[in-house]
């Protein structure tokens, strides 16, 4: 009992770091159309590893005497592939790749002479996954005879990226019009993309590389650590409830940096500057 004191007093530490650095994170306030509420499920990969988690912290517990290991294993197993991946920027520059080829397809569909509105259906079936979605709504709006300006602004809200903005407009200035060039300016605009998304490519390449630094820094510190707490005298003060304290702030130090070193490497996405429609014009046009 005394010694599962200090063990909880450190979860608490760690977490309260991980909330704080969490916390003091800025995010801009973005109006965005209500939508209902779902509940949010676990991937099965975040399952599988918190039972993997939880199963090594009790291995760990009965073999080391630590208390701890009981919270820090199954936190380690699910944080640390998080704090080490580059999924959200990869995911991301997937997405800007999939805009620069949706809007070069529609610029190809528009040289053919058809109206803006046929010619966004007509992409439905090339569309790539990453936004097609997004587009397979869009295109749903505007059979059920939504107002082409009002589908093009539900469909940047939910593309949600500064990019996707700077395609809606471009969409909503050619409904207005009705003239002709829209397929040139399109076609300007993808190569535009094009180029940002090689440019993003290369700053990722670079990123990579204390990432992967990172990475194995992490891995044979964790490996060092199991070794020594299964083994030798090195580690016999952290089995102390002062020492089991002393090791999570050491454990905290390291999340933090890492926390960190994963705040820099995403960066600050560009601000929108498309506001959506009013909602009591979108359910009209429905």
């Amino acid at each position: 009992m005394n010694a599962l004191v200090p063990a909880l007093a450190g979860g608490l530490v760690v977490a309260g770091v991980i909330g704080l650095f969490v916390g003091l994170r800025p995010s801009p306030v973005v109006q965005r159309p209500s939508r209902p509420r779902s509940v949010r499920r676990l991937s099965k990969q975040t399952r599988i590893l918190i039972v993997a988690g939880c199963a090594a912290g009790v291995v760990a517990y009965f073999v080391t005497g630590w208390v701890l290991a009981l919270v820090l294993v199954p936190v380690a197993f699910v944080g640390l592939p998080v704090l080490l991946s580059s999924s959200s920027a990869a995911a991301r520059i997937e997405r800007l790749e999939a805009m620069e080829e949706w809007t070069r397809s529609l610029s190809g569909v528009l040289t053919v002479g058809v109206g803006l509105e046929q010619a966004l259906v007509a992409t439905l079936r090339s569309t790539p996954a990453a936004i097609a979605p997004e587009v397979t709504r869009l295109v749903a709006r505007l059979r059920a005879r939504w107002v082409t300006e009002d589908a093009l602004r539900a469909f940047a809200d939910e593309l949600d990226d500064a990019t996707g903005d700077l395609v809606a407009a471009n969409l909503i200035l050619g409904a207005r019009r009705r003239g002709a060039g829209l397929a040139s300016v399109l076609e300007a605009l993808a190569e535009s993309v094009a180029a940002d998304v090689r440019a993003r490519r290369q700053v990722e390449a670079d990123r990579a590389k204390p990432r992967a630094t990172a990475r194995w820094v992490t891995l044979i510190s964790v490996g060092v650590l199991v070794v020594l707490s299964m083994s030798g005298s090195y580690v016999q003060p952290y089995r102390s409830p002062l020492g089991q304290i002393v090791l999570v702030s050491l454990l905290a130090a390291y999340i933090a940096t890492l926390l960190w070193l994963k705040r820099m490497a995403i960066g600050q996405a560009s601000p929108r500057f498309l506001t959506p429609a009013p909602t009591s014009v979108r359910e009209g046009a429905r």
